[in-house]
């Protein structure tokens, strides 16, 4: 049996990139279409793009996985296997960014055990928001966040993400419209992802991708291109989880007078006086409650 990497999913067909000695084989080297074998089914397995499997070939030049070798992560949404850093894409204009869709995303990093990239893309189309950019950055470095600023179109901060990127599985994630697309045509030139024009009357883009792929770089890394998301839901977080996922929150909340202490207005909670001192930012702590409120009012309807 030979070992591969699963770089793309798609109608029931596994694209297989063939493995020597734990690496891939070089970019010119063709996938190998692959049907998986009908025990993950039974055994209600499915493989994931990102899955490093072991394969076999038929006789028709096409393949058979026969074995997923253990996983190091996977996500949900988007199904992906084996990722190492979620890379946050969010504009300084058009669309405006929207902290509450960056921290909501942040949430479900941190409950996936990510680590993650905060890249501000389109800083050419910067004006008077020059200065909130440099306030977000500030926020979210101080959280303990990594935060690129980046313009495809001038080429700012482009070499910066391709090496954070560099041999690891990588996932593209954030507000559509935002130039997931277009970093991506800086990163790797010749790739020709198709993008979209934003829709000014709805203030989002139209969603270019349509199924998860890994990209491959040429510094060993592979980017999951992924459809962009409009909203998040919280349905695999309990709402026991949440304050755990603001990073920020915890040297705090051991403190806090109240076992099981919500965060939300308990007397002697020690988040809510370090909102109130300063040392978490005010729009973190009301996205927080805002989530906790979101959160609570699922489970009673439900």
């Amino acid at each position: 049996m030979l070992e591969g990497l699963i770089v793309k999913a798609l109608s029931g067909y596994y694209y297989v990139k063939p493995l020597r000695e734990g690496n891939v084989v070089s970019g010119e080297d063709p996938s190998v279409q692959c049907r998986a074998r009908g025990i993950f089914k039974k055994r209600g397995v499915s493989p994931l793009v990102g899955d490093r499997v072991m394969y076999s070939l038929t006789e028709n030049g096409e393949g058979t996985v026969e074995e997923i070798l253990p996983r190091s992560s996977q996500l949900i949404r988007p199904p992906v296997a084996n990722v190492h850093l979620a890379v946050l894409l969010f504009s300084v204009r058009e669309p405006d960014m929207s902290l509450l869709l960056l921290d909501k995303f942040l949430v479900h990093i941190e409950h996936s055990d990510l680590k993650a990239l905060i890249c501000l893309t389109k800083q050419d189309l910067a004006d008077d928001s020059g200065d909130s950019t440099e306030e977000v950055k500030r926020v979210y470095e101080k959280i303990g966040y990594e935060v690129i600023v980046t313009s495809s179109l001038q080429g700012v901060g482009t070499e910066e993400v391709k090496e954070r990127l560099a041999g690891q599985i990588s996932v593209f994630s954030g507000q559509s419209g935002v130039g997931k697309s277009s970093l991506l045509n800086a990163l790797m030139p010749g790739l020709s992802l198709e993008t979209s024009e934003i829709s000014m009357r709805l203030g989002r883009g139209r969603h270019t991708t349509r199924h998860v792929e890994l990209i491959e770089l040429d510094n060993g890394g592979f980017v999951a291109d992924t459809p962009g998301f409009s909203q998040l839901d919280f349905l695999e977080l309990g709402v026991e989880e949440l304050s755990s996922c603001f990073r920020e929150f915890i040297p705090y909340a051991e403190n806090c007078k109240f076992r099981g202490c919500s965060h939300t207005h308990e007397p002697g909670c020690q988040v809510i006086q370090a909102k109130e001192d300063g040392d978490i930012a005010d729009s973190r702590y009301k996205h927080y409650v805002d989530f906790f409120t979101e959160m609570k009012d699922k489970k009673r309807r439900y």
